[in-house]
């Protein structure tokens, strides 16, 4: 039986967020609150991403 990897594809948590983005935690919140990573959701009162799309996100600006 084959594993979902896209369950394992989440980053929960600011801090989380933080770390894979290199900023500390009130950078990301700030980011996160302010529009600047769209593809952050709001699930209760925690944050959660896709580790790919925050990726590819931060590719894009860079290329």
């Amino acid at each position: 039986m084959e594993a979902n990897t896209d369950a394992l594809d989440l980053i929960w948590g600011v801090e989380d967020i933080g770390k894979l983005i290199g900023r500390n935690y009130q950078q990301t919140y700030h980011m996160i609150t302010s529009g600047k990573l769209p593809m952050v959701k709001q699930v209760g009162e925690r944050y959660v991403v896709s580790r790919k799309k925050l990726v590819a996100f931060f590719m894009d600006e860079a290329a």
